[in-house]
C-alpha cells in the first residue's frame, strides 16, 4: 500500500495505468447486445417430396456386364471386344433403346486405370446413363 509519495509538496502523483475495468464492461455490454440481435439461424431446406411409395418397375431391367481384366482386355457380356470403336457402336445401341439397360462394369483387381477410363469415357461419349461399377 502506498502511503505517501515521499515528496515535500503536497499535490498527488500522477497515475501511469489505465483503469480497463470500465472498458471490459462496456465490451462485454456491446457483445451480449450483439448475440441477442443475431438472428437464429436455421439450417434446414424446405422440399417438396412426394407422398407414399414409388411405384414397383413394371419389368426388370436388362443388365449387361462388362469385364476388364489385367491385361485391358473387354469382355462384354463374356465376350471380347477389340478396340475402342467397337465399345462404342456397342454403347451406342444401348443408348438407342427406348428402355436404356443397365451397365455394369467390373474391372479385377490389377486392371490398369487407363483401361476403366476408357470405357468409362466410352459410355459418357455415347450417352449411356445406367453406368455403373461393381465389384
Amino acid at each position: 500500500m502506498n502511503v505517501g509519495s515521499g515528496s515535500s509538496s503536497g499535490e498527488p502523483e500522477v497515475m501511469a495505468e489505465m483503469n480497463t475495468t470500465p472498458l471490459i464492461d462496456v465490451m462485454l455490454v456491446l457483445l451480449i447486445m450483439l448475440i441477442i440481435t443475431i438472428p437464429v439461424q436455421l439450417h434446414s431446406i424446405e422440399t417438396d417430396n412426394p407422398v407414399g411409395n414409388p411405384p414397383p418397375p413394371l419389368t426388370e431391367p436388362v443388365v449387361h456386364k462388362v469385364d476388364i481384366d489385367e491385361a485391358g482386355v473387354v469382355y462384354v457380356d463374356g465376350t471380347v471386344v477389340t478396340g475402342k470403336d467397337a465399345l462404342e457402336n456397342i454403347f451406342r445401341q444401348y443408348a438407342a433403346d427406348a428402355n436404356q439397360p443397365e451397365v455394369h462394369v467390373k474391372p479385377r483387381k490389377g486392371t490398369p486405370y487407363r483401361a476403366v477410363a476408357t470405357v468409362m469415357a466410352a459410355a459418357q461419349r455415347t450417352g449411356v446413363t445406367k453406368f455403373g461399377l461393381v465389384e
